[in-house]
């Protein structure tokens, strides 16, 4: 299964966060299948996103896209993300 995960800091998470939920359609549309967003327990403003996609293509074609940067720069993200492309290899059951 192929997963995007993207690392960046935000000036208030508050307003990436509502952000980010508002754009939850656009990213299903284009093929995410849901994910999960974590804070650094020690700098709340530092966001990991780990998103499942249905193909590696359509995850590559949205991590690129101009609309997903200037919605981005919108919310507040600072500096710019890491991104990283996943194939999940193995599932441990502990």
């Amino acid at each position: 299964m192929p997963y995007v995960l993207i690392q960046h800091s935000v000036e208030d998470y508050d307003k990436w966060k509502l952000a980010f939920d508002e754009d939850g359609a656009t990213r299903q549309a284009a093929g995410s299948k849901g994910g999960s967003v974590l804070r650094n327990a020690d700098d709340p403003n530092q966001i990991n996103i780990l998103l499942e996609w249905d193909t590696m293509d359509n995850a590559r074609a949205f991590a690129g896209s101009d609309d997903l940067r200037e919605k981005m720069e919108g919310a507040g993200v600072t500096g710019v993300p890491n991104v990283y492309f996943l194939d999940e290899t193995d599932r441990p059951s502990v």
